[in-house]
C-alpha cells in the first residue's frame, strides 16, 4: 500500500528546510498544498492517473516547483518532498553531491514534464531489500 504524505509533512518539511538553509518563511498558497496532496493519488474513472511510485514522487516535485505554494524554497522543498515519497515507499535514493539540486533546477527551467522526472528519479533510486 502506497504511503502518501500530508499536508503537514509537506508544511514540516519545508519548515526544516529553510530553517536549516536559510530563506523566508511562509506560505503564499496553501490551497496549492492541499491540490498537491490530491493530486499524487488522483483517479481519472477509477484508473490511477500516476500508477508508479516514481511517477507519484514526480507530481510532488513538479507540483511544488511549478506551483510555488510558498514564499521561499520551492525547489529545494519539491525535490525534498518527492525522495521523503519514495523513502516512505520502500526505495533508496542515490544521487552525487550537487546533482539534487541541480535536477530541480532543471525541473522549474526546463518545465520538465511527470515522464521526465519520474525516469530521473527511478535512474537514481533502487529498492530496499
Amino acid at each position: 500500500m502506497t504511503r502518501f504524505l500530508s499536508e503537514e509533512e509537506i508544511l514540516l518539511a519545508h519548515f526544516r528546510l529553510i530553517e536549516r538553509y536559510g530563506g523566508s518563511h511562509g506560505v503564499r498558497d496553501l490551497e496549492r498544498i492541499k491540490s498537491v496532496v490530491q493530486g499524487v493519488g488522483q483517479e481519472v474513472f477509477g484508473v490511477e492517473q500516476y500508477p508508479s511510485v516514481f511517477e507519484k514522487a514526480a507530481v510532488y516535485a513538479r507540483n511544488i516547483i511549478a506551483d510555488h505554494p510558498f514564499a521561499d524554497g520551492n525547489k529545494r522543498t519539491g525535490i525534498t518532498v518527492a525522495i521523503m515519497f519514495l523513502q516512505y515507499n520502500s526505495q533508496i535514493f542515490k544521487a552525487k553531491p550537487g546533482e539534487l539540486e541541480d535536477f530541480a533546477l532543471k525541473i522549474a527551467v526546463e518545465k520538465l514534464d511527470i515522464k521526465e522526472i519520474s525516469t530521473w528519479l527511478q535512474n537514481h533510486s533502487k529498492a530496499k531489500s
